[in-house]
């Protein structure tokens, strides 16, 4: 079932892996997670991922043509993305690509003031799918320089903590902040002094975080599958996470509850 973006507005709607090829990536993911294929509307270049039949994500073979780099990105329903990307310019960040039209809605990629990558789409979203920390297909996490700066931008750009009904609240929780939409976790920006870090997995980037029942496994299948650990695995008392890179370079974190 779909919806469209206006009705979530402000809200990541879907995360898409940009890749060099669909054959390489299915099979390190679907070795990985354990995800299958199948083809979409949007042409011969997509696939959606799925895990137990629900949609998890999508994968497009568009690195070489668009020219942008093997990764994962999180998209934003926008009401109309003629506007979003005014905005964005507006602010003094980058619009990369689009918006283009698809079948199904048009989408862009921009980066916002501290180089963070992020795309937003207008059109149909998958309405069984959603972005949170609880019990959500996927969750997306800005690791940046400055949280403040970042939530205004965001906000501004994607009509967070507007006078619209139905638009996401924004908290300043420690040193993070925290994006909900009907009470319920959607995003999380977290703040940290990146700019002198040495791994480009600490640059100002937005993190695609999948669970997964074991992640000790997880790390297992994909360093045998050419990936790599990127990060030591962190431990709360919610969760165990490690952040990974595929085999074609693209970083995502996987997680595994703590009971």
């Amino acid at each position: 079932m779909t919806t469209n973006s206006r009705d979530v507005f402000g809200v990541p709607c879907w995360v898409n892996l940009t890749a060099p090829g669909l054959a390489e990536a299915e099979e390190f993911y679907g070795g990985v997670l354990g995800w299958t294929f199948r083809a979409t509307r949007l042409g011969e270049n997509f696939r959606v991922a799925l895990l137990d039949g629900r949609p998890v994500a999508s994968v497009g073979a568009l690195a070489p043509r668009l020219g942008v780099p093997t990764a994962w990105t999180p998209y934003f329903a926008v009401d109309d993305a003629e506007v979003t990307s005014a905005r964005v310019r507006e602010r003094g960040a980058t619009m990369a690509v689009g918006p283009l039209a698809f079948a199904t809605g048009r989408a862009a990629l921009a980066a916002d003031p501290s180089g963070a990558v992020f795309g937003f789409w207008e059109g149909e979203v998958v309405q069984e799918w959603h972005a949170g920390q609880e019990d959500a297909a996927a969750w997306v996490e800005l690791r940046t320089r400055d949280a403040f700066a970042a939530a205004v931008f965001y906000g501004e750009v994607l009509d967070w903590a507007c006078e619209r009904p139905g638009c996401c609240d924004v908290a300043y929780e420690d040193d993070h902040v925290v994006v909900r939409r009907g009470g319920q976790t959607v995003a999380r920006i977290d703040a940290g002094a990146v700019e002198n870090a040495p791994d480009p997995q600490v640059r100002p980037r937005w993190h695609v975080h999948f669970a997964v029942a074991d992640l000790d496994g997880a790390v297992d299948r994909a360093v045998r599958r050419g990936g790599a650990a990127v990060t030591p695995v962190r431990s709360s008392p919610a969760d165990r996470r490690v952040t990974l890179r595929d085999r074609t370079g693209a970083l995502f974190t996987v997680s595994e509850t703590v009971d």
